[in-house]
């Protein structure tokens, strides 16, 4: 007889706090027959299967776990996620996309092998699946080679971080624009309406003078609903060397009501 092929979901897990989860993600959760966890650490360099017969503290991949943010959230929402079989794939934050592209088609492989057994295998991603996940890179393959494949919504790291700062994104008819502020954000700075800078990280302090010289009315949230949250309300606030989870929400005009 043959075996129907497992159906790949990315899911999102919300921006932190596990009661965010939507009841689609912890139902599929809670059902799947393996969980794809994410490993940016470049100490992995292939794809790695582990069954649940393994126990966790005897797992040379703990350590990813404990790491992998995705995984920490979800593992609060659904308990029973602990003892899931796991597949663990390389994602590591380089730019050569040579490189990268080899290690995406091996973790689609890894994927599709698991797959072909029957077994529906959800991939744990932070805040929404569709935006800048690394999900996405597995998911186009399989899709692209015939495979079952589904998303699930997240609630956005934007949209958590706007609720944390009691404002609104947008009003009436204001634009909003999602930026990548890893990259150069000059020119989009003067984009109308609300600005979204993601990944700003690393280039904080180039972020901050930029948004100082313009005027321009800044809030933060770093590690929005989790347990080391911060938020600051200006640009003066905001520290050179903010974490990797920041995210800055900018409106046209300087200050703002202080809360």
């Amino acid at each position: 007889m043959k075996i129907m092929r497992g159906t790949f979901t990315g899911i999102g897990v919300g921006p932190g706090d596990p009661e965010l989860l939507t009841l689609k993600a912890v139902k599929l959760i809670r059902d799947c027959g393996v969980a794809a966890v994410p490993v940016s650490d470049p100490g992995l360099r292939a794809p790695v299967y582990e069954g649940n017969e393994i126990p966790l503290s005897d797992s040379p991949c703990s350590a990813y776990l404990e790491k992998c943010a995705a995984y920490q959230i979800a593992l609060r929402a659904v308990p029973e996620l602990a003892s899931k079989p796991k597949l663990f794939l390389p994602m590591p934050m380089i730019r050569d996309k040579e490189v990268l592209k080899e290690i995406h088609d091996r973790d689609a492989l890894a994927a599709a092998k698991l797959l072909d057994e029957g077994r529906d295998m959800v991939f744990l991603t932070l805040g929404d699946p569709t935006v800048y996940s690394t999900c996405m890179y597995v998911y186009k393959r399989l899709l692209r080679d015939g495979y079952s494949t589904a998303l699930v919504p997240g609630i956005t790291s934007f949209c958590a971080a706007a609720a944390r700062l009691d404002i609104p994104l947008a009003e009436n008819r204001e634009e909003i624009h999602i930026l990548p502020a890893s990259y150069g954000i000059e020119e989009s700075l003067s984009l109308p309406g609300t600005k979204i800078l993601m990944k700003a990280g690393k280039r904080m302090p180039e972020v901050k003078k930029l948004l100082a010289e313009r005027n321009l009315e800044t809030r933060m949230v770093q590690n929005c609903g989790m347990k080391d949250e911060q938020v600051f309300r200006s640009t003066e606030e905001i520290p050179e060397q903010a974490g990797y989870y920041s995210l800055i929400i900018v409106k046209e005009g300087k200050g703002g009501e202080k809360r």
